[in-house]
């Protein structure tokens, strides 16, 4: 999961807490999808089980408080687009993550503030902010350390780096690109959606979108070993909680939506991953990830 811009006042230490939680947990649900897809478990299963169990959690929640859902005509245009965005993004992030050592996959997707300069422009012909355009490069010389592009760390050459890591590169970026596009479609078109009733939403069409997968793909592939059925629990439980937490406990620690504190989440995954599978990455490629992780944060953290 990635953030959108904090509001510009400090928050409270209980917030700053919680919303670390969120990102250790987030990073975690990628190190456990990792987990389920080395026993036997394909993208398109886990994100059915993530996408339908945080849907089910969320209208759990809308019905207790006994939310009012109200749609226009233009949401209803527009929020099975950004659902059916959510569902590809949901299926190349776990590609990439099923393909790249965690971290890197979700450096590569955290690119994503560029495509959303990006799509902001293309779509609604809005330029790009001066920040924006100072942390780009500065984004793209950190991921180009980070995933080794030139091969001088893995010694195999760009060539056989790109031949090694190409595919789960492409798969990021895609999310990346696919996710942009839905926060530019929701920031202008459903931005007065509740936050509670537009995720319900999102992550139903998801789990359809990833259902038609499965069905495509001849069924469900479930884990094959006990560490993939850990694997699969693991990631559903951790995305389906630190949704629930960011729609009922923030909104009551004054934090509105994502907040740019939660990009540490590669940070988390690359020490959870190193700890839990094994992953290990170069110290030139940790500084790398450090440049991408703390030049989105600080577009996240700028003053409005």
């Amino acid at each position: 999961m990635a953030a959108i811009p904090a509001p510009a006042r400090a928050i409270s230490g209980a917030a700053f807490a919680t919303l670390l939680l969120i990102a250790l947990m987030m990073g975690a649900n990628h190190v456990a999808a990792r987990l389920a897809f080395n026993n036997g478990v394909d993208v398109a299963t886990a994100v059915v089980f993530r996408s339908v169990v945080t849907a089910f959690v969320i209208v759990a929640i809308l019905a207790s408080q006994g939310v009012r859902v109200r749609f226009t005509a233009r949401h209803k245009r527009f929020l099975p687009v950004i659902g059916l965005l959510i569902g590809v993004q949901s299926l190349c992030l776990y590609s990439a993550v099923a393909r790249l050592p965690v971290a890197l996959a979700l450096l590569a997707f955290n690119t994503y503030p560029i495509w959303t300069a990006v799509w902001s422009f293309v779509v609604y012909r809005k330029p790009p902010e001066k920040a924006m355009l100072v942390a780009m490069p500065v984004i793209l010389v950190g991921l180009a350390l980070a995933l080794d592009v030139f091969g001088a760390t893995s010694g195999l050459g760009a060539s056989g780096q790109w031949a090694r890591i190409g595919t789960g590169v492409a798969f990021a970026l895609a999310a990346a690109g696919t996710f942009a596009l839905a926060l530019v479609l929701t920031q202008h078109e459903a931005g007065d959606v509740d936050g509670r009733v537009r995720t319900a939403t999102t992550m139903t069409i998801a789990g359809v979108v990833a259902l038609a997968m499965v069905v495509s793909q001849g069924g469900f592939h479930l884990p094959t070993a006990p560490a993939g059925w850990g694997g699969l629990a693991a990631l559903t439980f951790l995305y389906g909680t630190a949704f629930t937490i960011m729609f009922t406990v923030l909104p009551r620690l004054g934090v509105v939506g994502n907040s740019a504190i939660m990009n540490v989440e590669p940070v988390f995954a690359l020490v959870l991953a190193w700890m839990i599978l094994g992953q290990a990455i170069a110290p030139v490629q940790v500084g790398g990830a450090l440049l991408v992780v703390g030049a989105v944060m600080g577009l996240g953290l700028r003053k409005k």
